[in-house]
């Protein structure tokens, strides 16, 4: 086998590559240690195991913190995104006028509330 690099761009003439050396390794590596002493070298060097324990099961009796709501997809044409931050007392509040009103969806309680402000905004001056 020889040491120079093949080159795409020769022409023909050239001998093809010989690829003989290349073949799949062996299943088995000699030359490593047996898991037995790998696990006795990682459990002194105090490696800490990323494979699940079977002795611990996980906790089925975790409450989730926040509310679960049911999902809402409604076709409506309100198309844009809107992300706000919000006080979890004010994000209740506005999903609870939502829910009395039949039929309201997020979006048309929002168009309602921002008209309502500035019906207000407009008597005030």
């Amino acid at each position: 086998m020889t040491k120079a690099r093949a080159n795409i761009f020769d022409d023909d003439e050239t001998p093809p590559l010989d690829v003989t050396g290349f073949a799949p390794k062996a299943n088995v590596d000699l030359k490593a240690p047996p898991p037995e002493q790998v696990r006795a070298v990682s459990q002194a060097a105090k490696f800490t195991s990323r494979e699940p324990s079977t002795a611990t099961k996980p906790d089925t009796k975790v409450k989730a913190t926040a509310t679960k709501r049911e999902p809402r997809r409604h076709r409506t044409g309100r198309n844009v995104q809107l992300s706000v931050k919000a006080s979890k007392d004010t994000v209740d509040a506005f999903y609870a006028v939502t829910e009395s009103q039949t039929g309201w969806v997020l979006g048309y309680t929002l168009q309602r509330a921002i008209e309502a402000l500035q019906r207000e905004l407009k008597q005030s001056k």
